[in-house]
């Protein structure tokens, strides 16, 4: 299968998922965000312009989105030194309450987590379900999103593409 039928075939996959998603839509910006990782610090989205981003809204009681993480974790290794990065946003009521006990337990879950917010989760239209994962290009555009637990091929593909660019 050559990447250019990989890159189509994921970005109709992200269009039809943009339709739940109005304000999102494949090859536009993604909106900006502002949320606390474990240290207190504020992370940006736009501290990762120029690297792809595979962005996750869970949470810890989400039985899907601990099936994705061991998947997650294995791509931030394999290409996290060719400019892409995991980030995580935990959906959690009670915040890093919640958080901070099951990353202490699941010490294998080794990418950027954020507390999420509902606003942020309302702007990526991942207020109803989750898990809900984005892939955001070098450029901060949408480049596909994936209602529900992820096909793990699929998505290593598009990655793979991505930074082939």
């Amino acid at each position: 299968m050559n990447s250019k039928l990989i890159v189509l075939s994921f970005a109709l996959a992200g269009a039809a998922f943009a339709a739940d998603a109005p304000a999102l839509t494949v090859g536009n910006p993604v909106p900006a965000f502002k949320l606390k990782d474990s240290g207190g610090k504020t992370v940006k989205l736009s501290n990762y312009r120029g690297k792809v981003v595979l962005l996750d809204f869970w949470a810890t009681w989400c039985t899907g989105c601990k099936q994705e993480m061991p998947w997650f974790v294995n791509f931030q290794k394999k290409y996290g030194a060719k400019k892409f990065a995991v980030v995580g946003v935990a959906m959690d009521e009670d915040g890093w309450k919640t958080l901070r006990p099951f990353l202490k337990q699941h010490s294998e879950f080794r990418y950027k987590m954020l507390a999420g917010d509902q606003a942020t989760a309302d702007q990526y239209g991942s207020a109803d379900s989750l898990p809900d994962t984005f892939l955001i290009d070098k450029k901060g555009n949408l480049a596909g999103a994936y209602r529900g637990v992820v096909d793990r091929d699929a998505v290593e593909s598009a990655i793979e593409a991505l930074l082939g660019k």
